[in-house]
């Protein structure tokens, strides 16, 4: 008897718990789908709106003419924040505490920031090569106390090519920090040499050799100017100053050739160079 009564007990109470936990489930649904459908209408529209942002940048980039490595990457950043944004939303519908999640979010970017600050002043310094354009690859640039060819422009790094075949990797932020000259964005580059000559040799036959000099190389413009003036009289030495332009692909094939035509004509012409030297005089003392 009594434990026939204990069962049914033991049964009322399972269906009253049932019902209790049932009602709980009901009231739950009942609460939560509406603010559940308005989190997904949330989504969906900010999707939408989303997509409609980053078509519309797509366009103004690409009217732009902006790099498309640049272009991607933009696009691709613009798209995962307002996507965030987009969760936090529908998150604040259903009331989930979106102050911790955006707390969470901030400490997480901080962490991250101060873990890959070197590596992020490379991309940084990547995206400002490809915005403002100082260089590009094949360029013949020079930065610090060499000079070199631009080989490729990675996100983290630059890779440079020397004329003797060296690879040169420099971080993006190094480079893009410091003062450099580029030689490949101008046609023209102007050649400049120095010429010296012996006190005794004739000015104006060495004004004509080095005017015939540069008039009979076809790489030289002649339509720009050609200088040849004289720069300095040094104490064993005059010195001119002889310029003259070329298309910044040839010069230094021009530069090498008018050297020797230089030292091969005043030969010809018996025009001295100087070089240091001393004069002893003996006297004989009695």
């Amino acid at each position: 008897m009594t434990g026939e009564i204990n069962i049914e007990n033991l049964a009322s109470g399972t269906i009253v718990n049932s019902e209790k936990y049932l009602n709980l489930l009901i009231d739950f649904a009942v609460s939560f789908t509406p603010k559940i459908l308005w989190a997904i209408l949330v989504l969906w529209i900010g999707f939408k709106i989303v997509n409609v942002i980053n078509n519309a940048m797509w366009k103004l980039m690409d009217k732009a003419e902006w790099d498309p490595m640049l272009e991607t990457f933009i696009q691709s950043l613009t798209s995962i924040i307002l996507k965030i944004l987009v969760f936090i939303s529908a998150a604040w519908v259903v009331w989930v505490e979106t102050s911790s999640f955006v707390a969470i979010l901030a400490a997480a970017g901080l962490a991250i920031g101060m873990a890959l600050s070197w590596t992020l002043q490379n991309f940084a310094g990547w995206v400002m090569i490809l915005m403002l354009k100082p260089f590009k690859n094949g360029d013949f640039i020079e930065a610090g106390w060499f000079a070199w060819v631009v080989e490729e422009i990675h996100i983290f790094n630059t890779i440079l090519l020397t004329g003797d075949k060296k690879t040169i990797i420099i971080p993006n932020s190094q480079i893009s920090n410091s003062s450099m000259v580029n030689y490949s964005t101008e046609p023209k580059r102007r050649l400049d040499l120095q010429v010296w000559i012996g006190y005794s040799d004739n000015i104006d036959l060495t004004k004509e050799t080095l005017d015939e000099i540069a008039k009979s190389d076809k790489r030289i413009l002649v339509d720009d100017w050609i200088t040849i003036a004289i720069a300095e009289l040094w104490d064993n030495a005059v010195i001119f100053n002889f310029r003259v332009f070329v298309k910044s692909a040839d010069y230094w094939a021009v530069r090498w050739d008018i050297l020797e035509s230089i030292k091969k004509t005043f030969d010809s012409k018996w025009i001295s160079f100087p070089f240091p030297q001393r004069d002893i005089h003996l006297y004989n003392e009695k």
